[in-house]
């Protein structure tokens, strides 16, 4: 319980994007006085070819030099000055016992033992995440709910959300993507459904103006009739049809309007966080010369931190006693862990994208059609971590490719396996069905059926009902309504 709020800081770093990353760290430095951020200028470092840039090469199959742990972010650990500690075994002989036992502690390379670090990663694999709307929603569904099991698919879900609120994926791709059972994932969006604001967890605006109105109890009202069965005349605004169709008069289809237009159609907007910001990758991927995949963490936002030899040093001569001394300690031990914890981010991205390269490679390598079914258990399982672990680490991160920046949540996706064995992303049908439509004829649109016979032909079999489907995701309208007659 003690660590908990330091915890909670690790899991906060963890989750935040790029240009985030530095306020939050800095937030830290202004409350620490024991902190430093060292200038640029004032590192130095023995090789600077090698350690001026987080990269390593890598082939897909994920080897660098014999070795799959990567090398400490240079952005996020202490300068080679600061992790010279011979000056601090001098001051040793001046301290007490005490202090000498966690000092020693903290100046190895691991700032913990085995022992303090698996506990720290239970931490970081059962505490909630550090954004607000989530959060906030998870603190409501908790008291409605008392099934683990449950909670842990609404945060599956919660990561599905799009900025309006709507789901950007079924519950059927959920429950594959996160290996739970189809009915949890159906308990959790139900449960997301009846949380605040209303709204929330709809597969489109007509479906959230409906659950909007039934939490308002108009769910059988004029108004949400016409949404139901009358939705495209309503975009129109066409009263006196929409009137006849339903065999009312026209001033009450006027005054079901007025209420529908008191709805929201994106009720999470509201607390969505400024999104007019420029996109910053908080890693890139290329080839080089010699056709080796590199990684290169953004360590651009990132303060290079230690801590201060002049606390040290204070600490060191014995002259602060009491609550004064403990603060201090206090603080030393708080900045370690902010250190610590800003290394640990950089290796878990820089391991995940790693294995994205391993796993995706022919994606890399040609293109979105060869995007594979990946989940986050496969990735965590070849990391060693738990999944919430890489759920929380690509929230929010974007990769830069060869192809352009894609968020790192893209690479992970359900998918069918064709009759050859080989495995096929829902994105790289959906991919397919695009190309499939584009090249259809104007004045003989293809049906969804013989658009899966044309995929069966290429050994992908799906059902129509799933074509239709991906075809309303990606906003293509059926058959009838791509007819052009001239």
């Amino acid at each position: 319980m003690v660590l908990a709020p330091q915890l909670r800081q690790s899991l906060k770093i963890l989750q935040v994007p790029a240009m985030e990353l530095r306020s939050t760290i800095l937030e830290e430095l202004a409350a620490n006085p024991t902190l430093e951020e060292l200038p640029y200028d004032d590192i130095s470092i023995e090789a600077p070819e090698e350690s001026s840039k987080s990269n390593e090469e890598t082939a897909p199959d994920g080897d660098r030099d014999g070795s799959d742990e990567p090398e400490p972010a240079p952005a996020s650990s202490e300068s080679s000055e600061s992790l010279d500690f011979s000056d601090e075994y001098e001051v040793l002989n001046r301290m007490g016992e005490e202090w000498r036992d966690y000092w020693n502690e903290d100046a190895g390379e691991m700032p913990y033992s085995s022992e303090d670090a698996s506990k720290r990663q239970f931490f970081f694999d059962s505490l909630t995440t550090g954004q607000s709307f989530q959060e906030n929603l998870l603190e409501q569904a908790r008291m409605v709910e008392d099934d683990p099991e449950v909670i842990t698919a609404l945060e599956f879900v919660l990561g599905s959300l799009d900025d309006s609120g709507f789901l950007t994926s079924s519950a059927f791709d959920l429950a594959l993507m996160s290996q739970l059972p189809l009915a949890t994932i159906q308990k959790a969006v139900k449960l997301l459904q009846g949380l605040e604001p209303p709204g929330l967890g709809a597969q489109s605006i007509q479906d959230c103006l409906l659950l909007q109105l039934q939490r308002k109890g108009l769910g059988k009202s004029l108004a949400a009739r016409i949404i139901d069965k009358q939705w495209k005349l309503l975009l129109r605004r066409r009263i006196p049809e929409i009137a006849r169709s339903l065999r009312v008069k026209p001033t009450e289809v006027e005054e079901a309007i007025e209420e529908i237009a008191k709805l929201d159609p994106a009720p999470a907007r509201k607390f969505a966080e400024d999104n007019n910001q420029v996109i910053e990758a908080d890693v890139t991927v290329y080839k080089d010369e010699n056709g080796l995949w590199q990684i290169i963490l953004n360590n651009d936002y990132i303060p290079r931190l230690r801590i201060s030899p002049d606390y040290k040093e204070i600490l060191a001569k014995g002259k602060m006693k009491g609550k004064d001394r403990e603060y201090l300690q206090n603080m030393f031990r708080s900045g370690r862990f902010l250190i610590n914890a800003i290394e640990q981010r950089q290796q878990t991205i820089e391991r995940i994208t790693r294995k994205l390269l391993e796993f995706q490679a022919d994606f890399f390598e040609k293109g979105n059609s060869h995007l594979k079914p990946l989940t986050m258990n496969q990735v965590a399982e070849s990391v060693g971590v738990h999944e919430t672990t890489v759920s929380r680490a690509i929230a929010n991160k974007y990769i830069r490719t060869p192809l352009g920046v894609l968020e790192m949540k893209y690479f992970f996706t359900p998918g069918y396996q064709g009759e050859d064995g080989r495995e096929v992303s829902n994105k790289s049908i959906k991919d397919r069905i695009a190309r499939i439509i584009e090249s259809e004829s104007p004045r003989k649109p293809l049906s969804d059926q013989k658009i899966v016979s044309i995929l069966k032909s290429e050994g992908i079999t799906i059902a129509r009902r799933t074509v239709a489907k991906y075809r309303e995701e990606m906003g293509i309208l059926p058959t009838n309504l791509r007819r052009q007659y001239a």
